[in-house]
C-alpha cells in the first residue's frame, strides 16, 4: 500500500478520528495538529500564532505560491532586473507557505494520512508527488449529527453549537476556496465523498483503509 490519504472534513463530521483510525489500520503515520509544530519550526512563527491564523483569509500571492515560484524579499531584484523593495508577505500567506512545504515533505517520505490544510490540492499540484499515489477524501455529515458530536466531543455550548459549527465550516470553505481557487466539498475535486453518519466512524475508517489497499 503506497497511498497518501488526505482527509478534508466538515467540522463535527468525525474526520480527524476517521483519519487517525485509518492510519492505525494501515500502520502508517497520521498528521493533523502535528503539522502546526512542524510549521512553527519551519517558519519561525509560534505554534499558537499558527493555530490561530492557519485558516485566515489571505490576499494576493496565491498563484505564485501554488505554482511553486519563490517570493521576492526586500532588496532583491525583480524579474525585470530592477532593484525594487518587495512588500512583505502577509502573515497568513507565510503560514500557508510553511504548511505547504511541511505537507510536501511528509508526503515524500511515503504513505501517510494528512488531515486538512488544503493538502489534497497541494499534493495534487506537486510535481514531486505521483498523483496515482493520492487518495483524496471529503468527510461530511448531516448538520444535526455534527452539532451533536461537537457538543459531546468538543465541548461546545449546546445553546450556540449549531451557529459555531456553521461558522467553522464557513471559515474552512473560505480558506480552501481562497488558496485553491476551487470549491471546498465539490465532488469533482475528490476521489471519495463519505457521509460519516451512514455507517459510523469505525466502519468509515475501515472502508477507506480497504479502498486504499486495493486501488
Amino acid at each position: 500500500m503506497n497511498k497518501i490519504i488526505t482527509i478534508s472534513r466538515e467540522y463535527g463530521s468525525g474526520g480527524h478520528t476517521i483519519g487517525q483510525k485509518t492510519a492505525e489500520i494501515l500502520g502508517i503515520p497520521f498528521y493533523d495538529k502535528e503539522i502546526i509544530d512542524m510549521t512553527a519550526k519551519d517558519s519561525g512563527l509560534s505554534p499558537d500564532f499558527i493555530q490561530k491564523n492557519e485558516q485566515n483569509i489571505s490576499s494576493g500571492w496565491l498563484y505564485t505560491l501554488l505554482l511553486g515560484a519563490s517570493y521576492a524579499t526586500p532588496g532583491t531584484s525583480s524579474r525585470l532586473g530592477m532593484n525594487t523593495q518587495a512588500p512583505a508577505m502577509p502573515l497568513a500567506d507565510q503560514v500557508f507557505n510553511a504548511q505547504r512545504r511541511v505537507i510536501i515533505d511528509l508526503a515524500k517520505k511515503g504513505p501517510c494520512v494528512i488531515v486538512g490544510r488544503c493538502s489534497d490540492y497541494i499534493l495534487r499540484h506537486c510535481d514531486e508527488i505521483n498523483p496515482d499515489n493520492l487518495l483524496n477524501i471529503f468527510i461530511y455529515a448531516p448538520l444535526a449529527d455534527k452539532v451533536k458530536r461537537a457538543i459531546e466531543q468538543k465541548g461546545l455550548d449546546p445553546a450556540t453549537a449549531e451557529k459555531e459549527v456553521k461558522l467553522i465550516d464557513k471559515r474552512r470553505a473560505n480558506h480552501y476556496n481562497t488558496f485553491t481557487e476551487r470549491t471546498w466539498g465539490n465532488r469533482i475535486h475528490y476521489d471519495l465523498l463519505i457521509n460519516s453518519s451512514l455507517v459510523g466512524v469505525e466502519k468509515t475508517a475501515q472502508m477507506i483503509a480497504q479502498i486504499a489497499q486495493h486501488c
